[in-house]
């Protein structure tokens, strides 16, 4: 009873996040020639300015890590700087989600390899089972070449966690759970800055479909952000 409690509250976060984000995503529809952008997700701070303008609003960003992916190289916040990225949370022998999670998120990254300004990464919750080469065997089974674009990582569990809260994905042990951890389908699209702009669900195949075509908007907004700085 417990373990189906908490697979019904873990999938309802993801499902929670995905409706608090309807409205945005049905204007994009709507207005299909009106500059769009997609929300800034987390917590945010509005700071007074000392010259009495405008204040600012300040947007929580995900914090410091250090993973290590499956060509052993390591993966920061710096390895996605100019770059929009899609995370996840899964791990290689999950005989539950996982596999529909995957080939869900490998549709999104068929249409993007190759695309230096897109990048994916998928973090492991079971560390202590994938060492770097089951993330390789792994990354080379789904059909992933290039670790460069899409890294399967891995680090200590307290840090994967701690990652998993920071990109709204729930993800925590469970001794009734296969592999001993319990997770949701979640995946989330970061820009460049580090803030998420986007939560879909990745066990339904039209909430990754929204993010095929969210994706673009977020690369038009950083196009036209890094063109009005060089100005």
């Amino acid at each position: 009873m417990m373990r189906f409690l908490l697979r019904q509250a873990l999938r309802s976060s993801a499902l929670a996040w995905s409706a608090g984000l309807l409205l945005a995503s049905c204007s994009l529809d709507s207005n299909p020639d009106k500059a769009a952008t997609l929300p800034y997700i987390g917590e945010r701070e509005v700071k007074p300015r000392a010259d009495g303008g405008p204040a600012d609003t300040v947007f929580a960003v995900v914090p410091t890590f250090h993973l290590t992916n499956q060509q052993g190289q390591p993966v920061t916040k710096a390895t996605f700087a100019g770059k929009v990225y899609v995370t996840d949370f899964f791990f290689a022998t999950c005989p539950s989600i996982c596999p529909k999670m995957q080939s869900e998120l490998l549709r999104v990254y068929e249409q993007y390899k190759g695309n230096p300004r897109v990048a994916f990464l998928s973090h492991t919750i079971d560390p202590d089972h994938d060492s770097i080469p089951v993330l390789r065997d792994y990354a080379e089974r789904l059909g992933v070449k290039d670790a460069s674009q899409w890294h399967f990582a891995t680090a200590p569990r307290d840090t994967i966690f701690g990652l998993a809260h920071a990109y709204f994905t729930a993800a925590q042990p469970d001794k009734e759970a296969p592999g001993g951890v319990a997770h949701n389908g979640t995946f989330a699209l970061v820009d460049s800055k580090g803030h998420v702009r986007g939560l879909y669900d990745g066990m339904v195949k039209a909430e990754v479909d929204r993010l095929i075509r969210e994706l673009p908007v977020l690369l038009k907004e950083e196009e036209q952000t890094a063109a009005t700085a060089a100005n």
